[in-house]
């Protein structure tokens, strides 16, 4: 071989060898951190997170492979939500998960430079989460809930079904900032209906059942339940209460009545798990958090248990049955 075509074939064989063995590296392994807001045995909690991660795989982000996902489960706990916010950003994850509302304020609170993408929040913009829908203008950004329109019309829904109704209880987290804009949204729906509002906290189950068991003593009394992790948590006792004690009762979601509740008005709690996986894929691919709009929930149901409704003595309107998502037999 002549020395020049060995000079050229050396220098082509050693510009290959980078190539080969940046072609033999494993892929560089990213992190998500995910902070869940409800129990690690939550049947509820589980379905979101598991949209979540499916939807991740659909986008070529494979746990183990490419991606690691660090998961905490705060179950209603403010403490824990802090303590975990904490242990996920030390992970340094390249982004995190706010599975809810009231688990942003830790994750702010803890970095202001990892990107938090929020699975469910009533209101964003009220809270100081984002400086605007569109632009969010931080490190958050994610999926809204619960508007105060939605609200409005839980009252409406109660007093459809059940018009002798002129006391409202109203199950509430004293502890979530989220949940005060959602009971002054009632508040300036109710007395137009003719309804009064009382506020029941829902620190233990204990306190509910004394709380609800209390305003059960005076007549023509119902319930609306506002959207919250402890409420989700105590779903099956809330609804349960609502019955034995015949107070027709109104719910955020669509499992307060498989549990046993009466009727429930609200979005999809699945389907922004999977938008947000959508989001965390443009942040990992480089995309900020600050220039990703704030989306509004797109699917909402209107769910009817009649079997609830029958205990209740309640004849439920056509009008309402003919515009039911589903009705539980």
């Amino acid at each position: 071989m002549r020395r020049r075509e060995f000079v050229t074939l050396l220098v082509g064989a050693a510009a290959a060898w980078p190539l080969a063995a940046r072609a033999q590296q494993p892929e560089r392994l990213r992190r998500i951190g995910v902070l869940m807001n409800l129990a690690a045995d939550d049947p509820v909690g589980h379905a979101r997170l598991a949209a979540f991660v499916q939807s991740l795989q659909e986008l070529g982000w494979i746990a183990g492979r490419n991606v690691q996902i660090d998961t905490r489960w705060g179950g209603g706990d403010a403490e824990r939500y802090r303590g975990y916010a904490a242990e996920l950003v030390a992970l340094a994850p390249d982004v995190i998960l706010g599975a809810s509302g009231a688990t942003v304020p830790p994750l702010l609170q803890a970095t202001r430079s990892v990107p938090i993408v929020f699975a469910q929040t009533p209101d964003p913009v009220g809270v100081g989460f984002v400086k605007s829908l569109a632009r969010p203008g931080g490190n958050a950004t994610g999926f809204t809930n619960i508007e105060s329109s939605m609200v409005g019309k839980w009252v409406e829904l109660l007093k459809e079904i059940a018009p002798r109704v002129t006391r409202v209880a109203v199950p509430r987290d004293a502890t979530d900032p989220l949940g005060i804009g959602q009971f002054s949204a009632i508040q300036s729906v109710g007395p137009s209906l003719g309804v009064e509002l009382h506020p029941v906290d829902m620190e233990t189950a204990a306190e509910i059942e004394r709380a609800v068991t209390a305003f059960a003593r005076s007549s023509n009394g119902g319930i609306i339940v506002l959207s919250s992790a402890k409420a989700t948590a105590h779903r099956d006792l809330i609804t349960a209460l609502a019955v034995e004690h015949q107070l027709p009762a109104v719910y955020p979601y669509r499992f307060f009545p498989s549990s046993g509740g009466l009727l429930s008005y609200g979005p999809d709690t699945v389907d922004p798990y999977k938008r947000a996986a959508g989001y965390v894929d443009r942040i990992l691919k480089g995309e900020k958090p600050a220039d990703l709009p704030v989306q509004a929930p797109t699917k909402f149901e209107l769910v009817i248990n009649m079997k609830t409704a029958k205990a209740l003595g309640l004849t439920v309107p056509p009008s309402l049955l003919a515009t039911a998502d589903e009705v539980i037999e």
